[in-house]
């Protein structure tokens, strides 16, 4: 059963995106980000069953799948949005793809080995959906399977600021593109994880450029530098994830991460 809420919003925000194409250079950076961490975590190894939680970055850009299906004999997508959906499937055509919402997954118990999620959500509005979407995780993963997830870091003073602002100015200002909603912060991550029975081995930061300058600069590189040009900025904005090494990632990293299996 797919549950309604933000069904409608996500797809007049796809509609929008699909037209407009912003944020182009931007979210090559993100997506350099969430391949690198997850390339990281999986190594080379052969997976039998892949589920992504949303498939909003493969609409517009190449996301996770492009990376991860080639080691994967099943992938498999699931959105909220019908529109995200069909516009991801035309940019990558042998995707299989479900509607379906990740608090109420139409999948069997043990289904999956690897299960993706990359800031898909923290777009809940409170906790608790995020605690029912992680059990239903934890139910549709084999023995030993894995979770890879990032949410949204309260601890980065940027983010924490922009909970207590209000969205619609955030929103008109372009500083915040969508909706975002509820999240944990790493040490609750980790507590919150492992009370629903994952064994997490690790829990980091990453996306540690400073975003809001990032997500400006990479609009005005776009539009007037060449390739060479765009290429070297986004080797800049890769440099910034050197961070990540220092005990302050918690307080630069834009996500929280967590590399979680199933025992």
């Amino acid at each position: 059963m797919i549950l309604a809420e933000n069904t409608q919003y996500w797809g007049d925000v796809a509609a929008h995106w699909a037209k407009q194409r912003p944020y182009g250079l931007w979210r090559i950076h993100s997506d350099s980000v969430n391949t690198r961490l997850f390339s990281e975590w999986l190594g080379n190894t052969r997976i039998s069953s892949v589920l992504k939680t949303d498939l909003f970055d493969e609409a517009f850009g190449p996301g996770l799948y492009s990376h991860v299906a080639v080691q994967s004999k099943h992938f498999v997508g699931i959105d909220i949005s019908e529109e995200v959906l069909r516009t991801a499937q035309a940019s990558h055509g042998d995707l299989k793809a479900a509607a379906a919402d990740v608090r109420s997954l139409p999948f069997a118990d043990g289904m999956f080995d690897v299960v993706l999620s990359n800031s898909s959500l923290d777009h809940f509005r409170t906790q608790d959906q995020i605690v029912t979407s992680l059990r239903e995780i934890y139910r549709i993963l084999k023995r030993p399977g894995r979770l890879l997830l990032t949410l949204d870091n309260p601890v980065n003073p940027v983010i924490a600021l922009r909970h207590v602002l209000p969205y619609r100015l955030l929103h008109k200002t372009g500083v915040v593109p969508y909706f975002v909603g509820a999240s944990f912060g790493p040490w609750k991550l980790r507590r919150i994880l492992e009370s629903i029975g994952f064994k997490v081995k690790k829990v980091d930061a990453v996306l540690h450029c400073p975003r809001v300058i990032a997500v400006l600069l990479a609009g005005l590189v776009q539009k007037k530098a060449q390739q060479k040009g765009q290429r070297a900025f986004l080797r800049a904005l890769m440099s910034f994830e050197y961070l990540s090494l220092l005990p302050t990632k918690f307080f630069t990293g834009y996500y929280v991460a967590a590399n979680a299996r199933k025992e």
